[in-house]
């Protein structure tokens, strides 16, 4: 691809309202996209997020707000005129045209000239490892091979943005997880600015530079990856993204306490409406009672899963709460984890300990 495809573009979304009858698909959004970023948004079914992408694209005419791309109004733009890459879910490939014609079909739909056509598809299919089947059926084409056609498809004419709306979703577990790497590195090759939706967090997680997590029409909250994981901004986001427990806990004379016992927190905590332990599987160890320098959690094995690479330990802490813990699978007898019924008292680093409130 030219260089020019990395001249990325930023999108600025202000106050995007859009309702069906009574149902509000995005209330009041407002977000900005740097130029050359990756950013996800995430969330479950009808949380508002395709509806958000497809609002980009120009398939959906929002109710109120505003979309700049580079500092452009887009709102009354038709799609063709957005000069926006698309990558859908289904890959929305033509069956009876070969890999050639799939992936030329924008161009000619912009008039570009045949040498030119060819040039394009054929620097696009090799920027997807795929220019040595150009000439092949679509039929003959595995799930990951249509989803490379797909994406050359949607660069071929070196759009500044581009959409993707889950298009890893009807790949089997180890080809998507290959895939978003293969993805990511493109991104970072590329450089375009890429708004990619998912329901699958530890997909946003591996692929992003920022995630905007979305519910009920709401961005939640946007931020890293990491800042996303380890700082949740209250209990609904903590339980959404990535594995976690979340654990009641009381206030008593400005302090929080967990099973009786004050918690040692490695964060400010005040002012947190009904706030909530956030316990992760990999935060947690086994301790001793005395280990001082630990929050404790005192419980019972509920039982213990095999799981491959880990094994999962979960543990009953009485009033109907529960945790896990995860460990490594190892064949050594000096790291046997503890047997179903057996009590044991579990730590938590102060540094790891993560106090949030449910949401206003």
């Amino acid at each position: 691809m030219s260089e020019d495809l990395k001249l990325s573009m930023s999108i600025d979304i202000e106050n995007l309202t859009k309702t069906y009858d009574s149902f509000a698909a995005l209330d009041d959004v407002s977000l900005s996209i740097k130029s050359g970023e990756f950013l996800s948004l995430l969330g479950s079914s009808g949380s508002g997020k395709t509806t958000l992408l497809m609002a980009l694209a120009g398939f959906v005419r929002p109710d109120a707000g505003s979309i700049r791309f580079g500092g452009r109004e887009m709102i009354f733009e038709p799609p063709h005129k957005r000069d926006v890459g698309m990558m859908f879910q289904s890959y929305a490939l033509f069956p009876h045209m070969n890999v050639f014609q799939n992936v030329a079909y924008p161009l000619k739909l912009r008039g570009y000239g045949r040498a030119e056509i060819r040039q394009r598809v054929e620097q696009a299919l090799a920027t997807v490892e795929l220019d040595h089947l150009i000439e092949r059926n679509i039929n003959e084409m595995s799930g990951g091979q249509r989803q490379r056609i797909a994406l050359a498809r949607a660069i071929v004419f070196e759009p500044k943005i581009l959409l993707m709306d889950e298009p890893l979703s009807a790949l089997d577990k180890r080809l998507r997880e290959t895939m978003q790497l293969e993805l990511r590195r493109l991104h970072e090759r590329l450089g375009m600015t890429v708004v990619y939706v998912t329901h699958d967090q530890r997909e946003a997680l591996t692929m992003s530079d920022r995630i905007a997590v979305m519910s009920k029409g709401k961005i939640r909250q946007i931020d890293t990856p990491v800042n996303l994981y380890e700082r949740p901004a209250n209990r609904f986001i903590a339980e959404f993204v990535g594995e976690s427990s979340c654990l009641p806990v009381t206030q008593h004379a400005g302090l929080l306490q967990f099973q009786g016992r004050t918690l040692k927190t490695g964060s400010a905590v005040e002012g947190l409406k009904n706030p909530s332990l956030v316990v992760r599987p990999e935060k947690l160890q086994f301790v001793a009672a005395e280990a001082g320098e630990y929050n404790h959690l005192h419980g019972h094995v509920a039982d213990v899963i095999f799981q491959g690479e880990s094994q999962l330990v979960q543990i009953d802490l009485g009033e109907g709460m529960a945790v896990a813990i995860r460990r490594p699978t190892r064949s050594s007898e000096s790291n046997r984890l503890p047997a179903r019924g057996e009590a044991v008292v579990l730590g938590l680093h102060p540094h790891d300990t993560l106090v949030v409130g449910n949401e206003p």
